[in-house]
């Protein structure tokens, strides 16, 4: 996919915007309510029409890449803010997010350590890992974190492992996989 340098305010930015917009005001709401639902539900949608509008007008540009990683990991920190403190998780779940979170880190500053700039890789395992925890809150109320953390848990760690092995082969070859 070719991606266009021009453009930097369009339409799929501006849903990408909504995005940071959304995560930003669940901060005030309360965890798991109806409010809560409404807005986590249109952040992650917009998460998906950002850049399926992008590729389908043929305006996806480098900033609206940039953009849209900086809004997932605000909606991500946000959605931790809020949930993470009213579960009852075993202390063996949180170590294990804490381990994911930290390679996720690594990849983070290593990509931009060596490109100079935040490097994420839209594989087809980081976005299972994200439909997984997305859906995540909604299941809270019906099955217990217990039962759904395994699962999140290890496709999440295959993921930040095969991420990590994909920022240092492209770091390696010198290739742009963003």
């Amino acid at each position: 996919m070719e991606i266009k340098t021009i453009a930097v305010i369009n339409l799929p930015n501006g849903i990408t915007l909504l995005r940071i917009l959304c995560s930003l005001v669940l901060l005030f709401c309360m965890p798991l309510s109806l409010p809560f639902y409404v807005l986590y539900a249109a952040a992650g949608l917009s998460d998906i029409l950002d850049g399926f509008i992008a590729r389908k007008t043929n305006t996806a540009t480098q900033f609206g890449a940039k953009l849209d990683t900086f809004a997932d990991i605000i909606f991500t920190a946000v959605a931790l803010i809020k949930i993470l403190p009213i579960l009852k998780l075993p202390v063996w779940v949180i170590a294990w997010v804490g381990v994911i979170a930290l390679i996720k880190l690594v990849n983070l500053v290593i990509g931009f350590v060596r490109r100079h700039t935040l490097t994420a890789v839209h594989s087809v395992i980081n976005k299972v890992t994200g439909a997984l925890l997305f859906i995540l809150p909604f299941t809270i109320p019906i099955i217990n974190i217990r039962y759904t953390a395994p699962l999140v848990c290890i496709v999440a760690i295959v993921a930040a492992i095969t991420e990590s092995r994909t920022i240092l082969n492209t770091i390696r070859t010198g290739e742009n996989h963003e």
